[in-house]
């Protein structure tokens, strides 16, 4: 067994789209209709078949509240990893984005946080 979609709840897929391809670099691998919404899933330019990032829609109040409360509480919803976490850290501060935490330095890993404008706090870790 292994795992083929995360999800990530968002505001506005649109908006998100943009965010997760144009500032973090990831493929758009699906963009399908499904209702009113769609199904899109993003992949890492590093690993195409690989584990693929579902954008859903955050319209369930259960979604939204869950959300609103982990931003909140300065808990990301989820973490990717780099392989230069400071070079990575001035690429998206030059690119216009908002850090919560700077790199730091947590035992043998590096971590820092970032908002992407779509509801989520975001961790970046270099092991």
């Amino acid at each position: 067994m292994k795992i083929v979609v995360t999800s990530l709840f968002v505001q506005d897929q649109d908006k998100a789209l943009a965010f997760y391809t144009e500032k973090l670099g990831f493929i758009k691998k699906h963009d399908v209709p499904v209702g009113e919404y769609r199904w899109i899933t993003l992949v890492s330019p590093e690993e195409q078949g690989g584990t693929e990032l579902l954008l859903e829609p955050n319209n369930h109040p259960a979604a939204r509240d869950y959300q609103q409360k982990i931003f909140a509480d300065g808990i990301p919803a989820t973490m990717f990893g780099v392989a230069d976490i400071n070079q990575e850290y001035q690429r998206l501060v030059d690119s216009g984005l908002r850090f919560t935490m700077e790199p730091t330095r947590m035992g043998d890993v590096t971590i820092a946080v970032f908002d992407d404008t779509c509801g989520n706090l975001i961790q970046m870790i270099q092991n």
